[in-house]
């Protein structure tokens, strides 16, 4: 005989072919229990009211069960060596569903059908806490947030550092070409302020070479800005110390990317960074995200703008996404970058895949062997291919 096991928020229930009960457990009245109960049966996990009730119709003469998990089948007849099937959805699981409120009154769960609506929303409530938590736990995730704060970090530096050339600029409007470094300008300015304070063993001590110091202090003594008060210089000087904090801020962060991609993702961090790493485990939703997607996929990863367009227009599609901001696509001809970019790619979706589900370390071997088809590709594809040819006459 076949008995159908279904579970709910109020317990575990079996019934015939017919749709008729022929056994239940219920579950404590406890919202994180049952939450409990519910997410170790997801799982896959045979709890005690579980295994309570398939022994009892085992008893009963019942000497095969169905389940829809076939996660939970599996272990089932692993554990207690029941014949066991899968139908998904299970019929008598619709007709429970449709009708739980009913058939917790008439097992004297509840007084009225009401209360089960109101405890299948607290469970559900903690399970989703629950999820989110774990989500949380994950280390990727943290990665994630702190590349994507990474990002807020800069643009925010580069506003301060724009709005800072402009406003000093109205007195030493000559320092802003002089000085293309973001971080050397907002130290001068905070460090020395007015340009008459400008001299050249300052600005050696702040790391400018001789020749340079010797170039800024002339410009600082022809400069053709305005001479403005004390007060406003001021102004300037503390914007300044702010910005420089903020740059101070930035490299902890992005030692603290470092380290979290040390422990979460090794394989990806020895093939591409830290931080670039971070950026497409983000693009791709987290780690096993990643891991899942072809390595083709891996290849345009924040080029899907450029991805839907060409399929709008008929362009031609993008070849690079992110990775391009590896030296070894960005630096390499154009005729090259494509042909890099899938040899990283590839190598890419093996990196993810190993740090998501083995935790092996081969990330030197992976570099190694990305290094060497690079090479490969530099050496036959050293001039570009022109409608099928080489400019040299020779097939691409």
């Amino acid at each position: 005989m076949k008995a159908w096991i279904v579970e709910s928020v109020i317990g575990i229930f079996g019934f015939e072919e017919n749709g008729s009960l022929v056994g239940s457990v219920p579950f404590p009245k406890d919202v994180e229990k049952i939450a409990d109960k519910l997410k170790r049966i997801r799982v896959g996990e045979t709890i005690e009211e579980l295994v309570d009730l398939v022994t009892r119709l085992k008893e009963m003469g019942y000497d095969r069960f169905v389940f829809e998990s076939e996660g939970l089948a599996k272990r089932v007849h692993e554990e207690l060596g029941v014949e066991v099937d899968v139908e998904k959805p299970s019929r008598a699981a619709e007709v429970l569903r449709r009708s739980l409120g009913m058939k917790a009154v008439e097992i004297g769960y509840v007084a009225r059908p009401e209360e089960v609506t109101q405890l299948l929303h607290n469970v559900s409530i903690s399970l989703a806490k629950t999820d989110v938590k774990r989500a949380v736990e994950k280390r990727d995730q943290l990665a994630v947030q702190a590349v994507l704060a990474l990002d807020d970090f800069d643009r925010t530096l580069n506003l301060f550092s724009n709005r800072l050339r402009e406003w000093y600029g109205l007195h030493f409007p000559e320092l802003g070409n002089l000085v293309e470094n973001q971080e050397a300008f907002l130290r001068l300015i905070a460090d020395l302020g007015d340009r008459s304070n400008f001299d050249e063993e300052c600005l050696e001590k702040l790391g400018f070479p001789k020749d340079k110091a010797k170039k800024i202090l002339r410009s600082a003594e022809a400069s053709m800005g305005a001479v403005i008060a004390a007060n406003d210089i001021e102004q300037i000087r503390l914007i300044s110390r702010e910005a420089l904090d903020l740059h101070e801020a930035r490299e902890k962060i992005e030692k603290y990317v470092d380290e979290t991609m040390s422990a979460v993702a090794p394989n990806v961090q020895a093939l591409v960074g830290s931080t670039l790493g971070a950026r497409l485990i983000a693009a791709a939703g987290g780690l096993k995200g990643l891991a899942s997607k072809p390595s083709s996929t891996i290849q345009i990863l924040g080029a899907e703008k450029a991805l839907f367009r060409s399929l709008k227009t008929g362009s031609k599609p993008p070849k690079h996404g992110f990775i391009f901001q590896h030296p070894q696509i960005r630096q390499a001809p154009w005729w090259q970058r494509g042909k890099i970019a899938r040899a990283l790619a590839g190598r890419l979706a093996i990196a993810a895949r190993v740090d998501a589900f083995s935790g092996e370390y081969m990330g030197d071997r992976l570099r190694a062997d990305f290094e060497k088809r690079v090479e490969e590709i530099r050496e036959k594809y050293a001039e570009p291919v022109v409608e099928g040819r080489r400019r040299d006459g020779r097939k691409g």
